[in-house]
């Protein structure tokens, strides 16, 4: 009887356990299907909330409803709250080799520090033939500084080019371990004004100052058929001085144009710029999810259409910084 009992005992409980497991389960579906009515819902689509019709006199979203991010558009308080909440994290990769550290490096360090991704988790990783020489900063909360000696090519074409390589490998070693999205930036350049979370996409492509409003015959695409970077025609000519994404889409960018300049040299061509073709290439094939409009990439000179400068070319000095 009392074997019985037990046995009865087990069963029941056997029950109660499934009764409760199944419950549970049904009463986190239904949680599921119910949305949160809160500002900072970390369900809510974000790029449901920019104003297309916000910049009038440009264009706002690509054919393929990209957006195109412009000063009037978005809600930066919104965008850092989402982001925040997620715990989003930067990796941020430069490279100063040469002459190149002494002239822009420290300009830009701090310049990020006062402008980049503010409230976010933030790893600098700066790349460099010159390790001892690399500035001391304090840095704000959350943000760290990782340097990382490369070598320095004998020519400025190959020290742009091979930088894929590096990037694709820092990505896959270092990177992805640490950091959600990862953004490449040339080093001669500093930040002006808010540089925040709502650059952030899956793939983000910079459109290049000169060509924002330029007719497509006057795009520099490499036309020359025996480059891999060849292209007759694109959507928009695109700056390899800043690119970006989330770290898997960088990579994938990274080892396509760097396996794209090695097929280049192999059959002795050097597309027309260098990495910046192969982007270009990379970026028709590949549609990138965000387009950055010319403010968070500027050349300093007046114009009506950018409210806010965030990012602006350095003086160049490419006579005495540049080996031939």
């Amino acid at each position: 009887m009392s074997r019985l009992r037990e046995k009865s005992v087990g069963i029941f409980c056997c029950l109660v356990l499934l009764v409760v497991s199944f419950t549970s389960l049904y009463l986190r579906y239904v949680a599921s299907l119910v949305p949160v009515a809160s500002e900072g819902n970390l369900s809510i689509n974000l790029d449901d909330t920019l104003n297309f019709g916000a910049r009038q006199e440009v264009e706002t979203r690509t054919s393929w409803k990209a957006p195109i991010i412009w000063e009037g558009m978005f809600d930066p308080k919104l965008y850092d709250q989402k982001h925040i909440q997620k715990k989003s994290s930067v990796g941020l990769t430069v490279f100063a080799v040469g002459r190149y550290l002494d002239a822009y490096l420290k300009t830009f360090l701090t310049s990020a520090e006062q402008h980049f991704m503010l409230g976010l988790q933030v790893t600098y990783y700066v790349f460099t033939d010159q390790p001892d020489k690399v500035p001391h900063l304090e840095l704000g909360p959350q943000r760290s500084l990782k340097v990382i000696q490369v070598e320095k090519h004998s020519r400025w074409q190959d020290i742009s080019m091979m930088r894929m390589k590096t990037i694709s490998d820092t990505i896959e070693s270092e990177i992805r371990h640490h950091c959600n999205y990862v953004f490449c930036f040339d080093v001669d350049q500093e930040f002006k004004g808010r540089f925040g979370s709502e650059a952030l996409g899956d793939s983000v492509a910079q459109i290049h100052a000169y060509f924002y409003k330029a007719p497509q015959q006057s795009l520099t695409y490499d036309r020359n058929p025996k480059s891999k970077a060849y292209m007759e025609y694109g959507d928009y000519y695109y700056h390899a001085a800043l690119f970006g994404g989330l770290c898997e889409h960088v990579k994938n960018l990274a080892d396509y144009c760097f396996l794209g300049i090695m097929e280049d040299k192999l059959n002795h061509v050097e597309a027309l710029w260098h990495d910046e073709s192969h982007l270009n290439k990379y970026f028709w094939l590949h549609k990138p999810t965000r387009l950055l409009s010319p403010e968070y990439c500027w050349d300093r000179a007046p114009n009506k259409d950018i409210q806010v400068i965030r990012l602006i070319w350095a003086p160049k000095h490419y006579d005495t910084l540049r080996t031939k």
